[in-house]
């Protein structure tokens, strides 16, 4: 008797889960036959996997970066369908789920060891010094929920730095992201050649298709032209904007470049980098952004005089290519009418310069803020990093911008005999400090990598900074006194490893089957692998 009421006690269950199963993929499948309907196949489609995407990223925080990294380098200006008092661009919904998650691994206690640096007070002085500047500035125009979100953005893409330190703790984890991170970037050149081959018509019907995305619809193509005739098409990917596609890529092949020598390559053989550089490196040509590849010079040079001086002969090799080929011939011309201030656009330039410092002299303290200035005759948006910081936050700003990237140079500077003695890790090191100068000096003609219109490009800087102070944290682990463990909650507590054994588990993970690296003593310069 007892025997058979189980049996349907368990029968019962069965119907029921059977019924709630059934019901739900009735369900899930009624309301996909509508979205077909009323959107198409292919937005349905993108619809359900960007779904996917995010329930997984939701669940995982490595998955969780790896979707940002990817809505940064492939849909870097796509926006959300849909509005409420804004309109979130995908960055934000991916950056806002990346956050989701590591809060809610402290929360559960999952996460108890916060991990930090010396220049993170630098960083979040820094911060709260913008955030000053940012509203002395309200009064100066309406404050806008765009205007609200797009700085709120530039200061998370700041705290970015900090909080990747934090995620990003081992030598298998740096070697993941910027091997991800290398990928996608190759994805996004490949995407702008093959946008810059096909015919005008072609591609410009196809990027006007992310319009439904927030993307400008007809007429996207940039075009390099004087004050009469269209000179040549140059190369924008899904960036909108040459310039800000190419200081992207600057700063992705000088990630790449150090491969090309490296004792272990991140993605396993050099001749990986030599193609993901090959293809980043067209696609930066396409784009015609000069500064950009003042940028990549600059950085490369650094590198190669710190660290490979082999790549000083890829270099002049480049310059011999370029100064021989029929087809670069044109470029040198664009580049010279630039140093000369011959052409319309450096002219443009210098009259933003002057019109930037005459700003600068009305509000040289803390500028005018990130919304707009109180006088009808000023404006903001300079070709320059540096001049858009002074008329955003004034001097003051720009020096403790200085301040912020130089403590960043100095923490690698102290540390830099145990990176490079680190072959798990040096040849990031270097990519990332070739990739945040070539930032520095780019941003001498370009306000792409600090400006609140362009979210990926900031986002991509402070990446930068932040994997380049966990590379050197990583190569110089701190003492377990100097770390900072957070009490957990009781409740969490049962279900956690211990702080030893999570210790433990991050060098196994770390390591791998590498020895524990040791602070050698100090070592003669080295001139290459």
């Amino acid at each position: 008797m007892l025997e058979s009421r189980m049996v349907n006690h368990l029968l019962e269950k069965r119907a029921l889960l059977a019924a709630t199963v059934g019901l739900s993929v009735g369900l899930l499948g009624g309301i996909l036959a509508l979205v077909l309907v009323l959107v198409g196949p292919l937005v349905t489609f993108v619809g359900v996997l960007a779904l996917g995407i995010a329930l997984l990223a939701l669940s995982n925080l490595d998955f969780a970066l790896i979707g940002l990294l990817a809505m940064v380098a492939l849909l870097p200006f796509g926006t959300m369908p849909f509005s409420f008092a804004f309109t979130p661009s995908l960055i934000d919904v991916a950056l806002g789920g990346f956050l989701v998650v590591y809060l809610f691994q402290w929360m559960t206690g999952r996460r108890i060891e916060l991990l930090t640096v010396p220049v993170q007070w630098v960083i979040l002085g820094f911060i709260m010094l913008l955030t000053g500047a940012f509203i002395l500035g309200i009064p100066n125009a309406p404050l806008t929920p765009g205007v609200l979100r797009r700085f709120v953005g530039l200061m998370v893409n700041i705290a970015l730095a900090l909080i990747i330190v934090d995620v990003v703790r081992s030598r298998a984890s740096l070697r993941r992201v910027t091997g991800v991170f290398m990928v996608l970037a190759g994805f996004a050149a490949l995407i702008g050649i093959v946008l810059w081959a096909l015919d005008d018509f072609t591609a410009d019907a196809i990027l006007s298709r992310l319009g439904r995305i927030g993307y400008p619809s007809g007429g996207v193509l940039r075009y390099r032209e004087d004050s009469v005739t269209i000179l040549n098409e140059r190369a924008i990917g899904t960036w909108v904007d040459p310039n800000a596609y190419g200081g992207f890529l600057m700063m992705a092949a000088a990630l790449v470049a150090p491969q090309l020598l490296s004792r272990r390559p991140v993605l396993g053989h050099s001749w990986f980098a030599f193609g993901l550089l090959g293809v980043i490196g067209v696609a930066l040509f396409l784009s015609d952004s000069r500064g950009s590849m003042l940028g990549l010079a600059t950085g490369l040079g650094i590198v190669a005089l710190l660290r490979y001086r082999k790549l000083i002969w890829l270099l002049a090799a480049v310059v011999v290519l370029v100064l021989v080929l029929p087809v670069t011939q044109s470029y040198i011309d664009r580049m010279i009418a630039g140093f000369t201030g011959a052409d319309l656009e450096t002219q443009m330039r210098f009259g933003e310069y002057k019109d930037a410092l005459r700003l600068i002299q009305r509000y040289p303290v803390l500028g005018v803020g990130f919304a707009a200035p109180p006088d009808i005759d000023l404006y903001i948006g300079f070709a320059s990093t540096y001049l858009t910081i002074a008329a955003n936050a004034g001097i003051i700003g720009l020096i403790a911008y200085l301040i912020t990237i130089g403590s960043v140079f100095v923490y690698g500077y102290l540390n830099r005999r145990s990176v490079t003695a680190d072959h798990a890790l040096n040849d990031i090191w270097f990519g990332l400090l070739g990739g945040i100068v070539g930032a520095l000096a780019g941003g001498i003609f370009d306000h792409f990598y600090f400006n609140i219109e362009f979210q990926a490009t900031s986002l991509t800087v402070w990446l930068f900074i932040g994997l380049f102070l966990a590379a050197t944290r990583i190569a110089n682990p701190p003492d377990v006194a100097d770390r900072l463990v957070m009490p957990r909650l009781p409740a969490a507590q049962g279900g956690n490893l211990s702080h030893a054994a999570r210790s433990a588990e991050d060098q196994a993970e770390s390591d791998g089957d590498e020895q524990p690296v040791v602070k050698p003593p100090p070592l003669a310069p080295q001139s290459g692998n």
